[in-house]
């Protein structure tokens, strides 16, 4: 009888207990991203220029896929993406314009998802380097892009594509950080 009553009180006590609590689901976390110190290199690439790449980026793939194009992919290491650039030799002086205007077409294909497009205008006419850098803010899938030229032979393009999906929010610390390094990129750049 008193095991039975003991045990009644237990069970009596436990319901009492767990119906004063209410659950309450947590949000979802993200990963806190520690990087490293910011440090450069000079690079060369095998086509005609050169400039500082950031220590923990590695030059991975070169394909020259004719004569007057080519394409190299840079390893964005711990941030988990990549920096393609694509090189043109210009055809003609006439088709600059055109060349350009394809540039900012590939920016203005992410228009829709952008919140906001900032960009800046590169003029260094001592290094004969001039061109624009676009940041894509919001949730789009490349938040970097620019294009650079010496307005006469050359040509690059470079893209920013990070493997993961899109959140701006949670990218932030990752785009800022890489944001310094690529414009350490476009202010160190110079055709050989």
């Amino acid at each position: 009888m008193k095991i039975n009553l003991l045990l009644a009180y237990l069970v009596l006590w436990l319901l009492m207990a767990c119906g004063e609590s209410n659950p309450v689901p947590k949000p979802s976390t993200f990963l806190r991203t520690e990087f490293p110190a910011h440090a450069y290199r000079s690079y060369t690439s095998p086509n005609n220029f050169q400039f500082k790449l950031a220590n923990s980026f590695m030059p991975k793939k070169y394909e020259q896929s004719k004569n007057n194009y080519s394409l190299q992919e840079i390893d964005l290491g711990p941030l988990n993406g990549t920096l393609f650039l694509y090189y043109l030799r210009i055809p003609s002086k006439d088709s600059l314009p055109e060349i350009i205007n394809f540039a900012n077409d590939k920016v203005d294909e992410h228009k829709i998802m952008a919140d906001k497009i900032d960009f800046e205008q590169i003029i260094e006419p001592q290094k004969r380097v001039f061109g624009t850098f676009f940041e894509l803010k919001g949730n789009v899938a490349t938040n970097f892009q620019f294009y650079l030229t010496d307005s006469t032979q050359h040509f690059l393009r470079g893209e920013v594509l990070l493997n993961c999906r899109p959140n701006y929010d949670s990218l932030r610390p990752t785009l800022i950080y890489l944001k310094s390094d690529l414009q350490e990129l476009v202010k160190s750049f110079k055709w050989k």
